[in-house]
């Protein structure tokens, strides 16, 4: 079973999609910010993360860096309720593999997720 990572500030969008997630059949682990869910890639792994931009302490993008700093290469989709284009651009060049806009169709992140899964394999 796939795993997914979801790292999201906001509680009721990470419990909406972690309820819907698991219906599908992944299995989950959530975190509320950036800094645990570096700590869990430690010694943890996943198979995709999905990482919200507007986060409390590091930032997504920078959370991103991090992660690709380590040599990571876990698919990564970057959510978020901004639509600033460059900001869109800038994390795609900086690694994310997708970009997603709240408010999204749980139907498209699941869709998203797949694509992610099957690049993988």
């Amino acid at each position: 079973m796939a795993v997914v990572m979801l790292v999201e500030d906001e509680e009721l969008i990470s419990t909406m999609v972690e309820i819907n997630l698991k219906r599908e059949g992944f299995d989950v682990v959530s975190f509320g910010a950036s800094e645990p869910a570096l700590e869990y890639l430690e010694t943890g792994s996943c198979d995709v993360i999905l990482l919200d931009i507007m986060l409390p302490g590091m930032n997504g993008p920078e959370a991103l860096k991090e992660i690709r700093g380590r040599g990571i290469t876990t698919p990564v989709l970057m959510l978020t309720a901004r639509h600033d284009l460059d900001l869109k651009v800038g994390t795609l060049e900086s690694g994310a593999d997708d970009y997603l806009t709240k408010p999204f169709d749980m139907d498209e992140l699941l869709a998203r997720i797949r694509v992610l899964l099957r690049r993988k394999d």
